[in-house]
């Protein structure tokens, strides 16, 4: 079964944070990095984001340029990518802005977490259970079977520490924005976990793009530097 091409998107700090410890949600790209995430979203089939984001940023996720959209449509595509997130609790508000907004909705969860689930998002979502425990391999494999060739992986650290650690990302876009924030209490791109080949091996840095004030670093995490895949 062919599985989707997958492509996390992050953006952090000098010292490696995505947010801050307060309650307000720190941006950390520019304009111009933001137009930049725009155009990927409007280039994958799905967009996945776990639910601890979802719970903390209330994000829309959405295509924001109507061209951009207009461009999906004539391609053949829906006007916005599917709309993808992951809980194993279930523990999911129905009012989140994520559910009213943009096209289809898809939750991955366990069978605890559809039991709540399944009444809670009717009419707003699809929820798919995928066992006892979130399996990102099942995962894939399903969004693979629903046609999904490209799916762009927006956090937050449980999810993108779970692809990375499984060696399921194709592709890694880093943009580091030009702030210091120095709070132990604060979010970081990743956790602790047992990387394939860490800390030995070096991912192919495929290239590197000044965005605004923003420098995008983009990653093959299964090519190593002497370019032999790895997954």
């Amino acid at each position: 079964m062919n599985r989707p091409y997958v492509l996390l998107s992050v953006a952090v700090s000098v010292d490696g944070y995505i947010d801050d410890a307060s309650p307000e949600r720190l941006r950390l790209s520019d304009a111009a990095d933001f137009d930049r995430v725009d155009q990927v979203r409007a280039d994958s089939d799905a967009i996945l984001v776990g639910a601890q984001t979802l719970r903390s940023d209330n994000p829309r996720l959405l295509v924001d340029s109507a061209e951009r959209r207009s461009a999906r449509i004539v391609a053949g595509k829906p006007e916005y990518p599917l709309k993808v997130t992951v809980s194993a609790s279930g523990d999911l508000d129905s009012d989140l802005r994520f559910w009213h907004h943009g096209g289809g909705k898809l939750v991955y969860t366990t069978d605890a977490g559809a039991t709540k689930l399944a009444e809670r998002l009717a009419g707003l979502a699809e929820v798919v259970s995928l066992g006892d425990d979130v399996d990102f391999d099942v995962l894939l494999d399903d969004l693979g079977a629903r046609g999904v060739a490209r799916l762009m992986v927006e956090g937050g650290t449980r999810v993108h520490t779970a692809l990375l650690a499984a060696g399921l990302a194709d592709e890694l876009h880093v943009a580091v924005a030009p702030i210091l924030v120095g709070d132990a209490a604060a979010p970081r791109f990743l956790a602790d976990a047992a990387y394939p080949g860490a800390p030995h091996r070096r991912m192919r840095l495929a290239d590197v793009t000044r965005v605004g004030d923003v420098a995008v670093l983009r990653y093959l995490p299964k090519v190593d530097t002497a370019g032999l895949r790895t997954g």
